[in-house]
């Protein structure tokens, strides 16, 4: 199977978060890491391949810093990893950034198609979540999102959904775009064998003008969504704080049920 997960590098989310004056998250802050929920896809997409055989490719879009995304993709087990970079793509929004890794896959799929495209199940910096569903329409392919399981037989993607209320298990042909949720697996603490290993491992890196993508077409003046205001969550009031002695699932039961809260 070839596989490639799209990864995605954002600021720690222990850190207070910034935005800029024109409403971008600032990524300034040099704490960068891969977004958490895209472990649970590099997860899925290496398990499959220990299963199934192939390959897996990381791949991302961002700056400099952004190439730590793929590098942990790496140290996970991934087998290749590509980096787009280019100073115009600086500022774009969802829309811009499906145009991008569509592009790229696209040149990814050339020699050998693809068979899976891995997502997680949104990026914590944003938490939009739509870019499975974009990459899908761009490539015109099935999706399947919210995996809390993924299994691959005969050509086939099954995924199992837990919805509120129902449990949905739904299949696609490959190729096909999936999107796993942080139940889907425990991701792998890369190894030392796993860190010293990705160090040896090159990082392909493409320019817009390498996927055929006018400059135009991506940016903050190509983004057809953008930040209106953001300020600070304000602090919360009137908190009960209740101290175990040993009596605390009680007293907080009935809490809530005095509040009818449950």
């Amino acid at each position: 199977m070839k596989i490639v997960v799209c990864v995605k590098h954002v600021p720690d989310l222990q850190a207070e978060r910034q935005f800029t004056d024109t409403g971008r998250v600032d990524r300034t802050g040099g704490d960068g890491t891969l977004n958490e929920l895209d472990e649970n896809a590099v997860e899925a997409a290496v398990t499959l391949v220990e299963q199934h055989g192939g390959e897996v490719t990381v791949l991302t879009v961002g700056p400099d810093d952004a190439v730590d995304a793929v590098r942990r993709g790496l140290q996970m087990g991934a087998d290749h990893a590509v980096h787009v970079i280019d100073d115009a793509i600086a500022g774009s929004d969802a829309f811009g950034t499906a145009l991008v890794l569509a592009a790229a896959l696209r040149e990814l799929g050339k020699d050998e198609p693809i068979d899976l495209v891995v997502t997680g199940m949104a990026a914590l910096d944003g938490l939009m979540s739509v870019m499975p569903t974009l990459l899908a329409a761009h490539l015109g392919l099935p999706q399947a999102t919210l995996a809390a399981e993924l299994t691959v037989t005969d050509g086939v993607v099954r995924v199992r959904r837990e919805l509120d209320l129902v449990t949905e298990v739904l299949e696609a042909p490959l190729p096909a775009v999936v999107s796993v949720t942080d139940q889907a697996n425990e991701p792998r603490y890369p190894s030392f064998k796993g860190i010293m290993a990705a160090r040896k491992k090159a990082v392909t890196t493409w320019s817009l003008a390498d996927l055929g993508i006018d400059a135009a077409d991506v940016g903050e003046a190509a983004a057809r969504t953008r930040v209106l205001e953001a300020v600070p969550r304000p602090p919360r009031e009137n908190r009960v704080l209740i101290t175990d002695e040993g009596d605390a699932g009680l007293r907080l039961a009935a809490y809530l049920a005095e509040n009818n809260l449950v």
